[in-house]
């Protein structure tokens, strides 16, 4: 099978890379070897190698600089999922993209599911949405995969992030009432391959799903975690256990607005692919293996 894949460099995209690694025939264009912001040239590209599936982990995914940079937003997170859309229905391929939690409107304390009621706080949720509406609009083959909370081995996330100041400060201050489930990009990525197996069988398998590990906690539980794993690996931190304080959003100023309920359903997921996702607390424990070593 040929496929396409956009956003290789990032975190979902190098994961989909490895992932993918058997199939001799990936293209998988850098940002030198194609400008995502300029469509002309995607559909161009696509054109030229004539993909028999094209999967988008391509992404504006800065939410705080999405409040003010909304036409560079907009292009990646709308117009770019649309473009993709229409030459995969226009071929009649299979076109795989990835949404986020943050349409929804993130109140209350129940699992969103795929169909609840769209909300975004934010212009990159606003974005996501638009995005998501165009893909469906168009009628192609899609899965359209809801994620939340990324992190991996490689780039810049909220796991390094807190274990590159776990060494430097000896006291740190973590958001504890914003509740969602981090993802692993490896988990994101193998999914993504198992999906496309099963809908190679069943072309009906389309459609919007969630997709996160099983489990909920809050970033402070989340950092809370990370340390204890990063402690039992012997690593050496500055911050004591009882020096992580616990921080309420409205004493955390951002541009953008982040949802406080991120619990996505998995039901419908699990059942179509016919898969149990793991718990988070085992995926962060692979996934932080695997950037120590």
């Amino acid at each position: 099978m040929s496929i396409v894949l956009l956003g290789a460099s990032g975190q979902v995209g190098h994961e989909l890379r490895k992932a993918l690694a058997i199939h001799a025939d990936l293209q998988a264009p850098t940002r030198l070897e194609l400008d995502l912001a300029e469509l002309g040239q995607v559909r161009a590209y696509l054109s030229h190698h004539r993909p028999q599936w094209v999967i988008n982990a391509a992404a504006y995914t800065a939410v705080d600089k999405a409040e003010t940079e909304t036409e560079l937003a907009f292009r990646l997170n709308a117009e770019l999922p649309e473009c993709l859309a229409k030459y995969c229905v226009e071929r009649d391929i299979l076109l795989t993209h990835y949404s986020s939690d943050y349409v929804y409107p993130g109140d209350g304390e129940h699992f969103w599911k795929e169909d609840s009621p769209t909300g975004p706080l934010s212009y990159y949720g606003r974005s996501k949405l638009a995005g998501d509406e165009a893909v469906q609009a168009s009628g192609c083959a899609s899965q359209i995969f809801r994620t939340s909370w990324v992190y991996s081995a490689r780039g810049n996330n909220f796991m390094k992030t807190m274990l590159r100041l776990g060494r430097e400060r000896d006291t740190l201050s973590i958001v504890d009432d914003q509740v969602g489930s981090p993802t692993p990009a490896r988990l994101i990525a193998d999914m993504t391959v198992w999906a496309c197996q099963r809908y190679l069988d069943d072309q009906e398998l389309t459609g919007m799903f969630h997709l996160a590990p099983r489990g909920e906690v809050s970033w402070y539980g989340f950092a809370q975690e990370i340390f204890r794993l990063a402690r039992e690996a012997n690593t050496p931190l500055a911050i004591d256990e009882a020096a992580l304080v616990p921080l309420a959003t409205d004493e955390y100023p951002t541009a953008a607005t982040r949802p406080s309920n991120s619990r996505l359903c998995l039901r419908r997921t699990e059942s179509t692919f016919g898969v149990k996702l793991p718990h988070w607390k085992e995926q962060l424990a692979l996934t932080l293996t695997d950037y120590l070593k």
